[in-house]
């Protein structure tokens, strides 16, 4: 049996800083499980640069004129992290038998490719890498990634508890990825959409080694709240089930009121007026913005504009989008 290719696809967005430190680790860790018989020699590590404005794309191109193991895709313009991953896979997926995508910045442990290497062997077409604990992270940040998750599983998004985009993916589930068209990517619960057999790899994360994180908490945020519309349609029930409590309400509050007015103890006054139209307004702004960024994401959808156009590649072979 011919040894699997293995690509280890990197999205990069201005990680000048801190690529030419983990690239190395990158081309030892395929070296090592190539020497180790798991891979075959023709593996490599695939950089895709996402638009950035640093010299990103500068390093990767060097970095391929050094090695043959190096592999670079340039992006048109910066297209966001979930496409950027997308075109590395989609390219890769040609000329692969198995995927690891992970990010640049050297927190998720490369080690951990070795046991997903380990269960792509032994008939896995997807492994997760999952973080075991978060002691790295702030108590804040702990507490608001650990209640996404529950909040993307509770309004039925299926993703996979601390797990983000390092994971192991088989030429066939690519093939079934592929399949999927949607422009309002959420890679995350995507893939446990397409199925096949699936295991998980649990790692402790680390610092980052160089470089600022490029996701702030407002980028965090929109994120999630992309992942939840554009996976799940819970949120439009959620509304239909709160316009019917309210109406329930209205229904019983107008009761009382023609009950007192019968019973002549009516009392006037301004401030229950004043709250009730404050509550009402504010819960139909809030209702109109969620079914908002429904139609908004159909308005995407519907217009069918390419996920990423690749500018450049370090190789003869234009890929394919």
């Amino acid at each position: 049996m011919d040894k699997p290719v293995l690509y280890i696809v990197i999205p990069c967005y201005n990680e000048q800083e801190v690529l030419p430190v983990t690239s190395g680790m990158f081309l030892n860790k395929v070296k090592s499980l190539a020497e180790a018989g798991k891979v075959s020699e023709k593996s490599r590590v695939m950089f895709v640069n996402d638009g950035s404005k640093d010299n990103t794309w500068s390093i990767i191109r060097t970095l391929a004129q050094q090695d043959e193991h190096f592999v670079g895709v340039c992006l048109s313009r910066n297209r966001g992290h979930q496409n950027a991953l997308l075109a590395g896979l989609m390219t890769a997926k040609d000329m692969a038998d198995v995927t690891i995508s992970i990010d640049c910045d050297g927190q998720d442990d490369i080690n951990a490719m070795d046991k997903m290497v380990d269960e792509y062997l032994a008939g896995c077409d997807v492994v997760y890498g999952v973080r075991s604990k978060r002691e790295t992270d702030t108590w804040f940040k702990r507490t608001t990634a650990e209640g996404f998750y529950k909040v993307m599983n509770a309004l039925g998004t299926n993703t996979v508890y601390n797990h983000a985009d390092y994971r192991l993916m088989s030429k066939r589930a690519l093939e079934g990825l592929a399949q999927f068209h949607e422009v309002n990517l959420f890679l995350r619960g995507l893939v446990p959409l397409v199925g096949y057999r699936s295991s998980s790899v649990y790692y402790e994360r680390a610092e980052r080694i160089a470089g600022e994180s490029h996701y702030p908490l407002k980028k965090m945020l929109n994120f999630a709240f992309d992942g939840i519309t554009s996976l799940s349609v819970k949120p439009i029930r959620l509304i239909t089930s709160l316009g019917f409590f309210i109406s329930l309400a209205s229904f019983i509050g107008i009761l009382w009121v023609l009950l007192t007015k019968l019973l002549g103890a009516t009392v006037s006054g301004w401030a229950s007026m004043l709250c009730a139209i404050f509550f009402m307004g504010g819960v139909q702004l809030l209702c109109l913005g969620v079914i908002g960024e429904y139609i908004g994401k159909i308005y995407n959808e519907t217009k069918q504009r390419p996920r990423f156009i690749i500018s450049e590649t370090t190789f003869e072979q234009q890929p394919k989008q």
